[in-house]
């Protein structure tokens, strides 16, 4: 049998580390060549390594959240032939099946054996807890007695002494009888009544995987970024009566649509006119990169976390095409299978929390980017319009921006274009 160790490739240009996110395999197991081994984390894409060789998995890196190394071993096989690594010497010789009898010289030498320690004494059995759950026989006005640790302890958990009957000497309240309360109230703060126990856990979470490249990447934002947040209303009455009568009459190949969209066409038209809101900035070598073509990152909640898959070239697309593809890159982030193309380069990014939007937010910048766009929930609510009060579909569209980069008064006018074309959607489709 030989050895096969398995060295963490290339990912991706640029990678020179991953986080392992899970292994589907352990130690021990016998798995055959392609069979799923271990996902791996880098740039928030998830990359799912299979087994190079059939064999005997016999040691692994690390554990979920642990970082490796491009280039170095993350898993040693036991497989047939040479492998690729040397051994690590020979196992020692197997104990015989029976020992030898010794000669009498050998007996004469070996010392007398210790003679065996004594049996342990058994342990006195536990107190029943009957008693410790009885209804107490104290005078009125009779103080329960206890030590201050179990005084403490009862306190800590909302429970009065004067409830416990005592099972130690004189009476009193020990441990065990706070323990048989407890199981039989069902609950450490019965004494307070149903619902108002305190709650002493505390669960420790390891930020590994997914979150801990969100949290690197929202830290990065903020610490870098000097944001600054614009908010506006915007009527979304005329745009929402179109939407609903494009799903109506469309076509069964055609995707439903969404609000999105419709968004993506007002930004596409508008950011012509604002090249440097449409644009990444290196702030290390001071270069802000203004870019001709439209790719929208689409902020998306999955299992994992927050993901921000691109949808490429934007303006090449029309409201259906666009569904099509915020559908097709949502999809790809949900499953986690999306790639480093898919995940990166976007120009400027869009955040929604659909229905749970809120009534304004303030996004954090996707780093580089020097632009986001929140757009808020929906609401019906009355506004002035000709002089009359009147019901109206409004929505407030949040952003923010980076101050470096983007004036005040241009992000204003940049938002007020969007709007109007918002109000006014028969514009977004308008040469």
């Amino acid at each position: 049998m030989g050895r096969f160790v398995f060295k963490l490739p290339d990912l991706g240009e640029g990678t020179a580390e991953a986080e392992i996110v899970a292994w589907h395999v352990k130690v021990g197991d016998v798995i055959a060549e392609d069979a799923p081994l271990v996902d791996m984390l880098t740039d928030k894409a998830t990359v799912e390594m299979t087994s190079p060789v059939a064999g005997k998995l016999i040691e692994v890196a690390g554990v979920a959240g642990d970082m490796a190394a491009v280039g170095s071993a993350i898993a040693v096989f036991e497989v047939e032939g040479a492998g690729n690594a040397a051994g690590r010497g020979a196992p020692p010789p197997p104990a015989p099946a029976h020992a030898p009898v010794p000669d009498v010289a050998e007996v004469a030498e070996t010392p007398p054996s210790a003679p065996p320690p004594p049996a342990p004494e058994p342990k006195a059995a536990p107190r029943p807890v009957a008693a410790a759950v009885a209804i107490p026989s104290r005078a009125e006005g009779e103080k329960p007695l206890a030590s201050p640790a179990v005084r403490r302890r009862a306190e800590d958990l909302g429970i009065k002494l004067g409830h416990i009957a005592g099972t130690g000497p004189a009476g009193h309240i020990t441990h065990e009888d706070l323990d048989a309360f407890i199981a039989s109230r069902g609950s450490a703060g019965a004494a307070r009544g149903p619902g108002l126990a305190k709650r002493l856990a505390v669960e420790e979470v390891k930020v590994i995987g997914m979150r801990r490249a969100i949290a690197k990447q929202m830290q990065e934002s903020k610490r870098r970024i000097p944001h600054f947040a614009y908010v506006e209303e915007v009527d979304m009455t005329e745009l929402e009566a179109l939407r609903v009568h494009l799903n109506a009459t469309k076509r069964d190949d055609q995707p439903k649509l969404t609000m999105l969209p419709f968004m993506m066409r007002a930004l596409v038209r508008v950011l012509p006119d604002y090249p440097q809101i449409n644009a990444r900035f290196d702030d290390e070598a001071g270069v802000v990169h203004r870019h001709a073509g439209v790719h929208i990152g689409i902020a998306t909640q999955t299992s994992n976390g927050l993901v921000v898959p691109v949808v490429k070239h934007a303006e090449a697309l029309d409201v259906w095409a666009s569904a099509t593809e915020v559908a097709r890159v949502a999809e790809i982030a949900r499953s986690g299978k999306g790639s480093k193309d898919d995940l990166s380069g976007s120009t400027i990014t869009i955040t929604s929390l659909g229905p749970l939007g809120g009534i304004a937010t303030t996004p954090v910048i996707n780093h580089p980017e020097v632009a986001i766009i929140g757009p808020n929930k929906i609401v019906d609510r009355p506004v002035v319009l000709h002089g009359q009060i009147t019901v109206r579909k409004m929505m407030n569209l949040s952003s923010s921006f980076d101050h470096r980069v983007v004036d005040g008064y241009d992000a204003a006018a940049f938002i007020q274009r969007v709007k109007a074309m918002l109000e006014h959607p028969a514009t977004l489709f308008m040469d």
